[in-house]
């Protein structure tokens, strides 16, 4: 894991909040699991139907029935439990869930999220990531803030296939931190040794930057 992942992980624990239901998608999001505090008290949801996941410890040996979105086997905190996909998926649609995480192919100014698939390449279906989007009480994107061509993933208006419509909260990237705003996407952190005017110039869409306010991660 790169350098500007393990920021963007440690930024974005900072989100979560002692009592919630937490919900990881597949991707960088699921490492989340590894930069929240032993103390925090907080129920990790996976839609497999888990509530109360952990991480497994080093050497732990695999509970074959326990995987998370992605696949990786998980382990459970004591108090967990366990049910199947119509009652995880209730769970959801209810907005019991207060927060998930998720990766993004694009996100825009409006909050609108593209995660699910690129037009001519496979993908096999946008899977929960559609309900999560539209039912979850916030939702937080962790993302790089440019592909791996440089071109902006932070846009005026998202161009692939939408996951859901104005369901973004906050964005968190290897560049900044940024929140969906009826006047725009407002910038409240930006990375260490990044300047504003490089800032913009890997971003697409325009920024809100209230410089005397501006935290660094």
């Amino acid at each position: 894991m790169s350098a500007d992942q393990q920021r963007m992980l440690a930024r974005a624990a900072r989100e979560v909040i002692p009592g919630q239901i937490v919900n990881l998608g597949i991707g960088l999001p699921t490492q989340l699991f590894h930069y929240l505090p032993d103390e925090l008290e907080v129920l990790v949801h996976s839609e497999n139907g888990v509530l109360g996941c952990r991480p497994r410890a080093a050497g732990e040996v695999p509970d074959w029935d326990m995987i998370d979105s992605g696949g990786a086997y998980i382990a459970t905190r004591p108090g967990a439990s366990v049910f199947d996909s119509a009652m995880s998926f209730a769970m959801i649609r209810r907005s019991r869930v207060d927060v998930t995480f998720m990766g993004a192919f694009e996100v825009d100014e409006l909050g609108n999220l593209a995660n699910w698939k690129i037009p001519g390449k496979f993908s096999p279906g946008i899977g929960g990531a559609m309900e999560l989007a539209q039912k979850v009480r916030r939702l937080v994107i962790l993302c790089s803030h440019n592909d791996k061509h440089g071109n902006p993933k932070i846009l005026e208006r998202c161009r692939l296939p939408l996951t859901a419509e104005r369901c973004v909260s906050r964005i968190v990237t290897d560049k900044a931190v940024m929140d969906v705003t009826p006047e725009g996407l407002t910038v409240v952190d930006i990375a260490e040794g990044l300047s504003v005017a490089e800032l913009r110039e890997a971003t697409e869409a325009e920024l809100i930057v209230d410089e005397n306010r501006l935290g660094r991660f």
